[in-house]
């Protein structure tokens, strides 16, 4: 994921929740890595940037130049050390810095609906969204409180651009850094709903989401493991059945339809056997996890810096950090841009493999 990869068609970063960590890590990405933001743009708010450019300037340094832009095209011509900002609604007054805003929730979820309308449109070639607060998201009231998300928000919308369920869109969260990828059966529900979760249709719809999006990263079909969902994976039975009843039906039913999987393996040790550190490659090229926890905690142990969060399934490019809205540092300059540059160097490159349109956009729009 250190690859740099040119983009001829402008990439959109959403600005996030701007009482939190999201426009600094913006800020400071463009201020660290001039050459990884080419092309880059914030589909947010001109004075929060201001702030954050200010907030993260360093001491006797001017901060960052903001560029007001009335299009993503004219993103492609902002110089290095500039942070392009197209405004996506009425100028925002300053909030709260580390406080829940129903005004910021409603904004972050603003500037998600825009740039993924663009990046369906074909306008972008890829979104990358800073994080949002889940609890401001709600407090924004309709429409934004029928989201858990990003992911369930972006999932609506490319339903009703492809004129379809949502249930007939199904999605899935990879999270995945230089030494680890995993990708999970449920996302943001309670525990007892993620075991509800593990049914035959969700594992192999996982499965089958998982080989069509890795076969396109990796030119091969992907090594898939699967981490059962009891400890030592039921041990045959005596710790649970879901493994013998739901999990392994399904696999066979994967590995019929050409994928290569293997498990259900303990989900104690099967993260470490698809580790490749420093280059060595592991036995496996992701972990298919039954439930957030279970897969995120690994990914996250190695290194929350270098996590990108990648939605598999939707007709779009979509990648985000690994991390959320940290409002106990918002507005010190502290945060770590890390996570969210390997987040740009990730959609830039599936935005090239895409051939720089998002993945089954339908043809005419």
């Amino acid at each position: 994921m250190t690859q740099s990869v040119a983009t001829p068609q402008p990439l959109a970063i959403t600005m996030g929740d701007a009482a939190g960590i999201g426009p600094e890590i913006i800020a400071k990405a463009f201020r660290a890595q001039p050459q990884t933001l080419r092309g880059c743009f914030v589909a947010g708010d001109v004075g929060t940037l201001r702030r954050a450019a200010a907030v993260v300037a360093g001491p006797g340094q001017a901060a960052l130049p903001v560029a007001a832009i009335a299009s993503p095209a004219e993103a492609l011509d902002v110089p290095p050390h500039c942070i392009a900002v197209l405004q996506v609604g009425p100028a925002l007054e300053p909030v709260a810095w580390g406080m829940v805003s129903k005004v910021a929730g409603a904004y972050a979820g603003c500037c998600v609906e825009w740039a993924a309308d663009a990046a369906l449109r074909g306008a972008v070639c890829a979104l990358v969204t800073a994080p949002l607060h889940k609890e401001a998201l709600s407090a924004a009231g309709a429409p934004y409180d029928r989201f858990p998300g990003h992911t369930e928000l972006l999932q609506d919308q490319a339903a009703r651009y492809l004129g379809k369920p949502v249930a007939e869109v199904p999605v899935r969260m990879m999270l995945a850094n230089d030494e680890l990828r995993t990708v999970l059966v449920s996302i943001h529900v309670s525990l007892r709903q993620a075991i509800e979760a593990v049914t035959f249709d969700n594992v192999l719809q996982t499965l089958r989401i998982t080989h069509a999006a890795l076969s396109r990263v990796l030119g091969r079909a992907p090594r898939i493991a699967v981490a059962g969902l009891n400890p030592h994976a039921g041990e045959g039975g005596l710790f649970g059945r879901e493994e013998l009843e739901v999990i392994a039906p399904a696999m066979e039913a994967a590995r019929a339809q050409g994928c290569l999987v293997s498990g259900p393996w303990a989900p104690d040790t099967v993260f470490m056997r698809a580790r490749n550190p420093g280059g060595v490659a592991g036995e496996f090229d992701v972990v298919v996890a039954m439930y957030h926890d279970q897969g995120l905690i690994p990914v996250k142990y190695l290194g929350v810096e270098k996590g990108v969060n990648v939605t598999l399934g939707l007709p779009l490019v979509r990648t985000s950090p690994d991390h959320g809205t940290a409002f106990d540092i918002a507005g010190t300059g502290r945060a770590d841009a890390s996570s969210l540059l390997e987040a740009v160097r990730m959609a830039k490159i599936l935005a090239t493999e895409a051939g720089n349109f998002p993945p089954g956009r339908p043809k005419g729009n």
